[in-house]
């Protein structure tokens, strides 16, 4: 039932990031980037077992923001992608910050749902320590080398396969050993803590390669108007 759920998962935000991309061009993908990182952070505090390999829930969250920023790199330049990635930060802080403030209030008698509150809020710190350090770190590798084959293959569609790849796989490596590191290092026996960590990133390379027919279709969707058109290829040619 996991694995059917993660296969279906992966499917569904990937294509929800083409969907908004279509309809709403870059500002969509900006709202899904802060869609994404605040319910990534809750799930990613949920250990699963997938054909019995530990994993986090939110491994498919975090692989659609690398989509995300790809198709803000191949659309709009370097410039608009690491907008994105800001962006995604300061909304990690902002949900660190209303989460703790949540938790300061002193609930009434007849509340019945601060305990709960504060079983999910109660690892937020942790967790989004370990979500915003991996995601500035890899998320900003991940434009870096993005245009570094951008550079090499030009902006082509049959390099596309390369950029997004390249660029996703090696970033989404060094995101998983500094989350899982900083996640879970000390909470868990060393052979879950491995095991998370060998798996995360399996599941994570799978769902890299899944991204690339999305990262086709969202290089296709015409969404630019001629004044966005002039602006992305001065900012392409500058990066």
């Amino acid at each position: 039932m996991n694995a059917l759920i993660l296969f279906s998962a992966t499917l569904f935000f990937l294509g929800c990031v083409v969907l908004v991309f279509k309809f709403f061009g870059k500002g969509g993908i900006y709202a899904y980037i802060g869609f994404a990182t605040i319910l990534a952070n809750i799930m990613a505090s949920l250990s699963i077992e997938v054909f019995h390999l530990a994993t986090t829930a939110g491994s498919v969250l975090y692989a659609s923001t690398f989509l995300s920023t790809d198709i803000l790199s191949e659309r709009y330049g370097k410039k608009t992608a690491g907008k994105a990635v800001m962006l995604g930060v300061v909304i990690n802080v902002l949900w660190l910050m209303g989460t703790q403030i949540t938790l300061w209030f002193r609930p009434s008698e007849s509340d019945t749902i601060y305990k709960a509150l504060k079983a999910t809020f109660g690892v937020v710190p942790r967790i989004t320590l370990a979500s915003l350090t991996g995601y500035v770190f890899s998320q900003s590798l991940d434009v870096f080398l993005y245009h570094f084959w951008w550079k090499k293959t030009g902006n082509n569609l049959k390099g596309l396969w390369l950029r997004n790849n390249g660029s996703t796989l090696i970033s989404q490596f060094v995101d998983t050993i500094i989350f899982v590191t900083i996640a879970f290092v000390g909470t868990v026996p060393t052979s879950v803590f491995l095991q998370i960590l060998g798996t995360t990133y399996m599941f994570k390379a799978v769902f890299a390669l899944c991204d690339t027919p999305f990262a086709y279709i969202a290089r296709k969707i015409n969404v630019l108007d001629k004044e966005e058109k002039s602006v992305c290829l001065i900012e392409q040619k500058k990066d």
